[in-house]
């Protein structure tokens, strides 16, 4: 191993003294952090109980194998490891970047709940797959027998592409459509690349093009294709396309300039990160820097647009939220670092109405939380007479999103929804009121994490095969 990472510090004839002396200042940084880390790890992993009832593993909506993973990086078996993880996970790096430890895996920890801190179990994941890339362990896609069956996959999203890796595997030919000019979904846009960085996803995008997965990208399914075409070209279809309907203000001044949706801001951020033209960046429309931040939600992605706006330069950055801090949605751990990078947080508040054209300042209105809903979570209400001004020079809505209406966009009245607008399909197997159509993920779910996708994508992957194996070409109808 140590002869693997001199070979990427070998000098040419070519390079200067100064470059030389740099490159060895480098490679030695490289070789001791990598001993240290290497030691970080197994002393976390080797903190595991083994306990006999694992609440990691059953609080994982994967399932991952995590004692047995950790146990192995205790022991410095790290590619033995690396194996254990990927057999649960198409994408452990990831998961071990975003997924909310504190909410599943390391909240349930016997440790963490015996008051001796959890082990770090994100952390783990994420560098015995990182170390895995790095030492050339992560192999290429090679299906033992190609099949003839197509499937088309709309939406390359992480539910999109956990089941394009499973069929691929299984030797299926898979087709994914996408809108977005790049593959990945919200892992691409939607996530801030310091909580994930961009080259992550798409060393698994590549990944999955080496392995014989064609993007179809740039195409909007409803107006560059039809679903009944897609439907005709493939033996099976996969709806993987996420939730993106915002939803919208409608106080008083809700549709003044500097008011922007989370999910507009967050994509242009990613995007300029890519090293994109965007208009609307460049012209501070979707830019914090130097600006008066408010950012308007509770959940995750509230956070990220705050953390973001820190980042680019915003002169002040606060969060208003209806409910108090034990009531929100989002990350405590992800509430936690905002509030040590210098935002700040008004709980118990909620915007009134909105003034100026471009937005200058937003009336909010005090809240208290009143008796429980139907679902026992107590219900915000105004306080009388507790209205007041903060000013504003961006305003961010983050209030979550909604599904949009696929049957009257796709003009197939046969896919059968629920009443929130959510496609219907079956627990286990995710097929739809359609023969051999699937749906997985937020399209099903509701907005959900990106674990759930993946284990979604992952299970309908391993269906469609089934299907595959005993049925035919889907006719469009």
């Amino acid at each position: 191993m140590a002869q693997q990472r001199m070979l990427k510090f070998v000098t040419t004839a070519k390079e200067t003294p100064e470059k030389r002396d740099a490159t060895a200042r480098t490679h030695d940084f490289d070789e001791i952090y990598a001993e240290f880390a290497d030691a970080k790890a197994a002393e976390q992993a080797g903190r595991c109980s083994q306990c006999g009832v694992p609440y990691c593993h059953a609080h994982c909506p994967l399932h991952n194998n995590i004692p047995d993973w950790l146990r192995l990086t205790a022991e410095g078996r790290l590619e033995e490891a690396y194996q254990v993880s990927q057999t649960t996970n198409s994408f452990p790096e990831i998961c071990g970047r975003i997924c909310p430890q504190d909410r599943l895996c390391e909240g349930n920890c016997v440790i963490e709940n015996s008051g001796h801190g959890t082990v770090t179990i994100g952390a783990i994941e994420k560098y015995i797959t990182d170390t895995a890339w790095d030492r050339g362990w992560v192999k290429p896609i090679a299906p033992a027998v190609e099949r003839p069956e197509s499937v088309g996959i709309i939406g390359a999203g992480p539910g999109g592409l956990a089941a394009a890796d499973v069929l691929r595997r299984a030797g299926v030919q898979v087709t994914v459509y996408d809108r977005n000019d790049r593959a990945g979904g919200l892992l691409t846009y939607g996530i801030p690349g310091f909580k994930l960085e961009k080259d992550v996803v798409m060393n698994r995008v590549r990944q999955l093009e080496q392995g014989g997965v064609a993007f179809v990208l740039n195409c909007n399914v409803g107006t560059d294709i039809s679903f009944d075409a897609i439907r005709g070209k493939h033996d099976a279809v996969l709806i993987a396309t996420g939730v993106y309907k915002t939803r919208a203000l409608t106080d008083p001044g809700a549709d003044a300039k500097g008011i922007v949706r989370a999910i507009d801001y967050l994509t242009a951020s990613n995007k300029k990160s890519f090293g994109d033209d965007v208009a609307e960046f460049d012209d501070g429309t979707l830019n914090a820097t130097g600006k008066r931040v408010l950012v308007i939600g509770g959940g995750d992605t509230a956070m990220d647009c705050v953390r973001t706006a820190i980042r680019q330069g915003a002169t002040s950055v606060k969060c208003l939220y209806r409910r108090d801090r034990a009531n929100m949605p989002g990350s405590q751990r992800e509430v936690t670092n905002a509030e040590e990078e210098g935002a700040e947080f008004v709980w118990l508040s909620a915007p009134k109405a909105f003034a100026g054209n471009p937005v200058d300042s937003v009336t909010v209105q005090r809240m208290r939380l009143g008796a429980p809903d139907a679902s026992g979570r107590q219900s915000p209400e105004p306080i009388e007479g507790g209205l007041y001004e903060e000013p504003a020079d961006l305003v961010i809505t983050a209030l979550g999103f909604e599904p949009e209406d696929l049957p009257a966009l796709w003009n197939v009245s046969a896919l059968e929804t629920t009443r929130w607008g959510t496609v219907k399909a079956s627990f286990g197997t995710h097929a739809t009121s359609l023969p051999g159509v699937y749906a997985v993920g937020d399209i099903v779910r509701g907005a959900s994490l990106v674990v759930w996708a993946i284990r979604d994508g992952r299970e309908a992957g391993a269906e469609m095969v089934k299907y595959l194996d005993g049925a035919g070409r889907v006719a469009a109808e």
